[in-house]
């Protein structure tokens, strides 16, 4: 009897309707973000807009006699870097891979112009003037490359791991855009590419023997372009031992380990710095956690480390989990953007600690800078387009 009365009353017309609602409930109320990932790249940057603020007073005032002209030009950086994170999330990856061929294009094209109409600055040629801000074209093209290497890796994903040619083919390519980069010269960004190109190649299973092959063939090929200028054979030099010429070539490195120490535990407090006051040059670009650890201290420090840390872990994660429903495309693109971040911080605190010698390379959403930030919100939004197909997926299924 109550099993009938069950059947009868999912039959009546207003049953339904409630089912029906309740279930549409559900699905909109199911979260298509990754939270974490949300949170940690927010606060990384409210946080760097709050740091450039306070480093970049002194030479703001200088310059411009605004002591918040830097302040003002990263929160409209952000909020521009937020809008193309929104747009480019409403891209379908479907589409994305399949022009992948015209994002390599681009990417070249990017590189070339930069060649020809760019802007020259401390003797490299990165930028092309658009009037508000400068565009360093290599932030683009990275990221343009990627999208390729993406598409390569899940169209040709059973060569690539069986075959030395199938992996072998793209990084000729990977070699092309190489070349343009040391035109600029932009060592760093060719660092932080070949980085991210290999580390998509190994996540996608090449066999090792393959792999360590390349591997060695590209840190000889690093290692013999980094001797073939003189002043970055002084800078390798210099990283060893920066106190015995702390007054030329050691200088940025001195400085930033002045800032490290003046810090200790909690720091002298925001806005108390003392070596962005024109002690530490690029103190709000490529030296800015170094003023972070003198104003925030040691422990502001790893609470910094610790935001990236749940940042990349969360995109590392969207990646593995793409892959293991057969989204080869939106897996290896989380993975080569994710390692992108991944490098760049790494490089970026091992300059500032004197680990690594000095190279400009920005610290992902806490450095001043219109390019690093739309670059940025141009990878988190193809990160959580990944993430809001797969969870898609996962509630409808596939279609």
């Amino acid at each position: 009897m109550r099993n009938r009365l069950a059947k009868l009353r999912f039959r009546l017309p207003i049953f339904s309707y409630l089912k029906t609602q309740s279930h549409t409930l559900h699905l909109s109320s199911m979260r298509y973000l990754d939270g974490w990932l949300v949170l940690s790249s927010l606060t990384l940057l409210a946080l760097g807009w709050i740091m450039v603020s306070s480093a970049s007073v002194a030479v703001a005032e200088f310059l411009s006699n605004n002591a918040q002209h830097y302040a003002i030009r990263q929160g409209i950086f952000a909020v521009l870097g937020l809008l193309v994170t929104f747009l480019v999330s409403q891209a379908p990856l479907a589409f994305i891979k399949k022009y992948g061929h015209v994002f390599l294009l681009v990417a070249f094209i990017l590189l070339t112009l930069v060649l020809l109409v760019g802007r020259e600055v401390n003797g490299s040629t990165r930028w092309i003037s658009l009037g508000f801000f400068n565009l360093q074209t290599s932030e683009v093209a990275k990221i343009c490359l990627i999208i390729y290497m993406a598409s390569y890796l899940s169209r040709q994903l059973q060569q690539v791991r069986e075959t030395f040619s199938g992996f072998i083919k793209p990084l000729f390519l990977v070699l092309a855009y190489g070349g343009l980069l040391i035109f600029q010269p932009d060592y760093g960004s060719l660092v932080v590419v070949m980085a991210a190109v290999m580390g998509m190649v190994f996540l996608a299973g090449v066999r090792l023997q393959h792999f360590l092959l390349v591997l060695l063939v590209a840190v000889l090929g690093l290692a013999f372009i980094a001797i073939m200028e003189p002043y970055r054979v002084e800078r390798l030099t210099s990283f060893t031992d920066p106190w015995s010429n702390q007054f030329n070539s050691g200088y940025q490195l001195t400085q930033a380990l002045i800032a490290f120490g003046r810090g200790h535990w909690v720091g002298l407090g925001l806005g108390n710095s003392v070596q962005k006051l024109f002690y530490l040059p690029e103190a709000h670009t490529d030296f800015i956690f170094s003023i972070l650890a003198e104003e925030l201290g040691l422990i502001g420090g790893l609470i910094t480390l610790a935001l990236f840390v749940v940042f990349i872990s969360r995109i590392f994660l969207i990646g593995r989990r793409c892959e293991l429903i057969g989204h080869f495309f939106s897996a290896y693109l989380c993975y080569g953007l994710g390692v992108i971040f991944a490098t760049q911080v790494m490089v970026n605190l091992g300059v500032n600690t004197g680990l690594l010698p000095t190279k400009g390379l920005t610290l992902p959403l806490i450095s001043y800078g219109g390019s690093s930030l739309v670059a940025s919100g141009m990878m988190l939004g193809l990160i959580f387009r990944a993430d809001y197909e797969r969870r898609k997926h996962a509630c409808f299924g596939a279609k």
